[in-house]
């Protein structure tokens, strides 16, 4: 049994890498080169555990792969060009309805930059997931 949720964490640690599959043209270390790290938000570790506790389910990890292409062929980061405003990622756990809208976020800090990107996915329409309210994570570099 442990297996499988070790295949489970390599591929979580995989789409959240992956998540931000399109680079910001000023590059991910743009902002002030003494930019302190930003605050982390705690609200974040109880949405991350609510993510987690949706898999493992076969029809959950086949839609994280759709909603992988369909953020980057979209190009859903870009909107705001948030990535310039810190040199530090964001991570950002969107909230789905049944019908794949976002209806609400929440990153792993608060900055300017997380403020930028919680703004940016605001009412996206992905398509329809398998089970509502769906936590979907994208890091954001």
């Amino acid at each position: 049994m442990r297996i499988p949720f070790i295949k489970l964490g390599a591929l979580c640690a995989v789409l959240l890498a992956t998540g931000c599959g399109t680079t910001s043209t000023t590059g991910s270390t743009s902002g002030p080169a003494n930019e302190a790290p930003p605050p982390k938000n705690p609200a974040f570790t109880s949405e991350m555990s609510k993510f987690n506790a949706q898999f493992p389910n076969a029809k959950n990890m086949a839609y994280e792969e759709i909603t992988l292409a369909f953020n980057n062929a979209n190009k859903l980061d870009e909107k705001g060009s948030c990535h310039g405003k810190s040199m530090y990622p964001v991570t950002i756990i969107l909230i789905l309805d049944a019908e794949g809208r976002v209806t609400s976020s929440t990153t792993d800090v608060e900055n300017s930059k997380a403020a930028c990107f919680r703004k940016a996915y605001a009412g996206v329409q992905f398509p329809r997931p398998p089970v509502a309210p769906y936590r979907k994570p994208i890091m954001l570099k």
